[in-house]
């Protein structure tokens, strides 16, 4: 979906502006560079080389490759089972939780799912001190709706609500992006923000066939990232904004003379666009401490740890037809 910016509603671009291409390009170039045979540091730019980013497009990121790989492709695809474990997945979003439940349990299927197994397991590994959500997402309790102790217990119940039949035909009968994030909405606990990211991990298997361009919902980094990156915004939505950046992608790496290499053949979609706004609110910290967002934070937590040189067998959504052929020379 195009937005049609003009003289009366065009947003004013800030310093940032011009960063947000720089750095999706260069982000991209340590995507391709870390793992075609190359010794880091995989960018000459002090803050990527130091910090932790994730990549240009959310698909090749760690957790995201593994959904796809290891629970999408993998197992049963009967609609129920494939649902069920990628909203199982994504509830915790930890790779670790979903192997310890393999491990203890045995294959993960809804017709054999037990919730006093799966508690189980889970209080055991709390209890043991283990981290089992993921720190990506802040992750609301959902006490408030069903009224147990633990927050992975209140999860699990929620689950369970999503498996039941009307709740689950509805998600599946949705006829656009946008109608399954509304879906995903009504359920409890479940905010903006992650309804949206949980239809676009739905929407990586069979179940769903929407096109990425089509519905994206700003979450709290990305409108960080886009206060920074326009001094006015007008009377345009951030949701406005992350298609508008999307339109002009071409455009503006060719004003700025970059050499953007994209995904195969596949341009930056719009939840792209919105990762990278979060990750440009991050990176322009340091680059731009003068700019200020809405949470003013000025520190970059993670620091970038290497693990090592194995390359990764990339694996794409069947439907989207991309394959990994030879890497761009990005050195």
């Amino acid at each position: 979906m195009s937005i049609i910016i003009n003289k009366i509603n065009k947003p004013k671009p800030s310093i940032v502006f011009d960063t947000y291409w720089y750095f999706a390009a260069e982000r991209q170039k340590v995507f391709f560079n870390r793992f075609s045979d190359s010794y880091p540091p995989w960018s000459k730019d002090p803050i990527i080389q130091h910090y932790k980013f994730t990549n240009a497009y959310r698909i090749t990121d760690r957790v995201s490759q593994y959904l796809v790989k290891n629970i999408i492709h993998q197992g049963d695809q009967k609609p129920e089972e494939l649902l069920f474990r990628i909203l199982l997945f994504k509830l915790f979003n930890k790779i670790e939780t979903w192997e310890l439940v393999e491990k203890n349990f045995g294959e993960v299927r809804f017709d054999t799912y037990d919730y006093a197994i799966y508690d189980q397991i889970l209080t055991t590994a709390r209890e043991q001190g283990l981290a089992i959500y993921s720190g990506a997402y802040i992750m609301a309790s959902a006490k408030s709706a069903f009224g147990f102790k633990y927050k992975h217990q209140n999860h699990l119940k929620l689950l369970e609500l999503i498996m039941e039949q009307n709740t689950f035909q509805r998600l599946l009968n949705s006829r656009s992006l946008e109608a399954l994030y509304q879906e995903l909405l009504k359920l409890p606990s479940i905010g903006s923000f992650l309804a949206y990211q949980y239809a676009i991990d739905i929407n990586y298997s069979n179940l769903t066939d929407f096109s990425e361009m089509e519905f994206v919902k700003a979450g709290p980094g990305a409108k960080d990232g886009i206060r920074k990156c326009f001094s006015v915004q007008d009377d345009l939505s951030d949701e406005d904004i992350i298609k508008w950046m999307a339109d002009r992608q071409e455009q503006e790496f060719q004003r700025l003379e970059i050499d953007f290499k994209d995904l195969w053949g596949r341009p930056l979609q719009l939840i792209d666009c919105q990762n990278l706004f979060c990750e440009v609110d991050k990176y322009a910290r340091l680059a731009h401490p003068e700019v200020r967002g809405i949470s003013d934070r000025t520190r970059i937590k993670q620091k970038f740890k290497p693990t090592g040189l194995k390359r990764i067998n990339y694996c794409f959504p069947e439907k989207w037809q991309l394959k990994e052929i030879d890497l761009p020379n990005s050195h």
